[in-house]
């Protein structure tokens, strides 16, 4: 399984190939540079592997919550690769992504969404396997749902800026949080080659951002 993942969701720009289990990618700190960087470094990640797009079986792409304009670069680009090497594709949220990355089998996931907001959700893996305990949803810090037992990690930029009042909401259930921790190409491609494993990858047509936030 080849996957060739795209994430541009926040001020980080990465690229990532899977290669059967094996990862090969490149992250940045390219602020709002995306559109610029974005395919450069595709094609470097390409030339490290040795393989083309067209020996990919699907491309994943960071399909959100996050910044409106990195959305619609990552679901853009990877429309039109898709397109052009007849590839199935697979949009992943971002907040998953974080829960992937974590490593920890309960995540709380929350991005900071600004003015004020967080985009959040929960999840625990079980046999494996990635359950959305909380949907993904645009929600002030203090009112993020609440979840059940103990044990759980917070991750992403919405525990750097709003880590007193998700400590006191979640208090008692956080075994420790990663408020510097954003999502990657990385944990999307191994999500995405989840999905086309199991043949779940859709038309490039039907590549859609998620956007929370009107």
């Amino acid at each position: 399984m080849r996957v060739l993942a795209l994430e541009t969701s926040t001020e980080y720009c990465s690229v990532a190939l899977w290669l059967d289990g094996a990862v090969i990618g490149r992250c940045e700190l390219v602020g709002q540079r995306h559109s610029e960087l974005l395919i450069a470094m595709l094609d470097g990640v390409l030339q490290d592997s040795g393989f083309r797009i067209q020996d990919m079986d699907g491309i994943a792409f960071g399909m959100g919550p996050g910044s409106f304009t990195g959305l619609r670069i990552a679901c853009g680009a990877a429309q039109g690769l898709a397109f052009g090497a007849n590839l199935p594709v697979a949009g992943i949220c971002t907040l998953q992504a974080l829960a992937e990355a974590s490593g920890k089998p309960r995540v709380i996931a929350a991005l900071d969404a600004r003015m004020g907001e967080i985009y959040h959700a929960a999840y625990e893996k079980r046999d494996g396997a990635w359950i959305t305990v909380s949907e993904p949803r645009l929600c002030k810090p203090e009112d993020a749902p609440l979840v059940q037992g103990d044990g759980w990690f917070g991750a992403g930029s919405g525990f750097a800026m709003h880590g007193k009042t998700l400590s006191e909401r979640y208090a008692g259930q956080l075994q420790g949080a990663d408020g510097s921790a954003v999502p990657q190409a990385a944990a999307i491609a191994a999500l995405g080659a989840v999905r086309f494993v199991h043949g779940r990858g859709v038309d490039a047509a039907e590549a859609l951002p998620l956007y929370l936030r009107d």
